[in-house]
């Protein structure tokens, strides 16, 4: 087994060393598939890379251990066992990862769905807190408390209610979740989890701005709700999770982004590679099997 079984181990570099320029130059909604997409197939390259790896750790067990000193046997030599082992140590670290992962998202939707029943989409909790989330469902609904709407006048209101909307619209969970996943299962892809999630949030923005016809006020409310989370606390009113909402902020105030298509260029490449060098360890696995089999 040659040097393709490692590629996709290390594929993941480049998207992350790449992502926060894409997410700099891009129509949000477009670089954040695109990155969702590449991050997906990036951890599953290098999650079954892992799997073959530690596969052949059974080479140590018998019956196949006794051809190992077989004297008209010339059999393939797999790869070294402490590579083989860390590599299902790891493997088993990605996926306890993966299921705290997983864990954490299902048991905070199921608290958000129990904060009450939604009337027309909508749940207002009587919380001091300013807090407004989407909250995924069949059907999915906004939750608010008094905290925010207490802080934003009505004209803000507009586009509080547009930014929550565009999230549920644009089943924008569901990019958070496979790119958490992606993370879980190869932390190389952390600052592209990092990067969707600000995606998501500009492109809710985007689309809050384009439903009150005014970029201004967007970002006004953005920051507006950006002061009111300073400090420890809930921070999810607008998406309030960081250091990321100055450079919303700055986005909203220019000109609305245009789409190029041609920034995907680069993931997809990776993809590509990913693909490519998966393929190519995988036939050399089974030829590895076959002779040892």
């Amino acid at each position: 087994m040659n040097v393709a079984i490692y590629l996709p181990l290390l594929l993941a570099l480049p998207l992350t060393l790449t992502a926060g320029w894409l997410a700099a130059r891009g129509t949000p909604g477009l670089i954040a598939r695109g990155l969702t997409g590449s991050a997906f197939v990036a951890a599953v390259s290098s999650t079954w890379s892992l799997v073959l790896l530690a596969l052949t750790l059974l080479d140590d067990l018998p019956p196949l251990s006794a051809l190992d000193d077989h004297p008209t046997l010339e059999l393939p030599e797999p790869v070294p066992g402490p590579v083989a082992l860390i590599a299902a140590l790891l493997l088993a670290w990605g996926a306890v990862r993966l299921v705290r992962d997983i864990h954490l998202r299902t048991s905070t939707h199921r608290r958000l769905r129990a904060a009450g029943t939604p009337q027309d989409g909508l749940v207002v909790a009587d919380w001091s807190a300013p807090l407004a989330v989407a909250v995924p469902g069949r059907p999915g609904h906004l939750l608010v408390t008094s905290g925010i709407l207490r802080l934003l006048d009505t004209d803000e209101r507009r586009v509080l209610f547009a930014h929550e909307h565009a999230h549920l619209a644009h089943r924008h969970h569901r990019l958070v979740a496979l790119t958490g996943a992606a993370a879980a299962l190869n932390p190389l892809l952390i600052p592209v989890r990092t990067t969707v999630a600000y995606l998501v949030e500009r492109w809710a923005d985007e689309d809050a701005a384009a439903v009150v016809g005014d970029r201004e006020l967007t970002a006004k409310a953005v920051a507006r709700a950006a002061l009111a989370t300073v400090g420890p606390g809930p921070k999810a009113a607008l998406g309030m999770h960081g250091g990321a909402v100055v450079n919303r902020v700055r986005a909203l105030i220019a000109p609305s982004p245009e789409p190029r298509r041609g920034r995907l260029l680069g993931p997809s490449l990776l993809v590509a590679g990913c693909l490519g060098a998966t393929a190519v360890a995988t036939a050399e696995f089974v030829a590895l099997a076959r002779a040892w089999l």
